[in-house]
């Protein structure tokens, strides 16, 4: 890889990194291309991005994003993205699924995080799924309240028969 590449790479993942609010790093040791290419195709489903880079050049990559604390070693796939919690249901879906998929530590919220945080964020619900329990909740005394002018007409309708 030439040096012009290699500064090319870190530029586009400093920006990446900078425009995201969640980045994990997972070991991905023993798992085979099949099992990493399932989890692009999650990742790109909920608009996350995964992308295994050197330890070098990702390292110069979070320093330029102000991404302090981590310190990477071994082999490391890195997810990442705009919602915090897409990202994080992704790699906590995967790393469920796929016993060889580690999760090693996160920066979310400007702050490192252990697995412990990511696993807790992945079973928060999205945004999406707060406005439809928020809804339910809104109509529930309108559907009740329907419920009961039907049952009060059927009841007329039977006395006046």
């Amino acid at each position: 890889m030439t040096k012009n590449r290699k500064v090319e790479i870190v530029k586009d993942i400093t920006e990446e990194f900078k425009a995201s609010d969640a980045v994990v790093v997972c070991d991905f040791r023993g798992l085979d291309v099949p099992a990493i290419e399932e989890l692009r195709i999650d990742a790109k489903e909920m608009n996350v991005k995964v992308r295994v880079i050197k330890n070098t050049l990702a390292s110069i990559a979070m320093k330029n994003a102000d991404i302090d604390g981590i310190e990477l070693s071994s082999t490391n796939i890195f997810v990442w993205g705009e919602d915090q919690l897409d990202v994080t249901k992704v790699v906590a879906k995967f790393a469920k699924a796929n016993d060889k998929f580690v999760i090693k530590t996160a920066f979310i919220d400007g702050e490192v995080s252990d697995a412990a945080k990511v696993e807790a964020l992945s079973k928060m619900p999205s945004r999406d799924e707060l406005i439809g329990m928020l809804l339910q909740t809104w109509m529930a005394p309108v559907t009740n309240f329907t419920i009961g002018l039907d049952a009060l007409r059927a009841k007329n309708e039977e006395a006046s028969a």
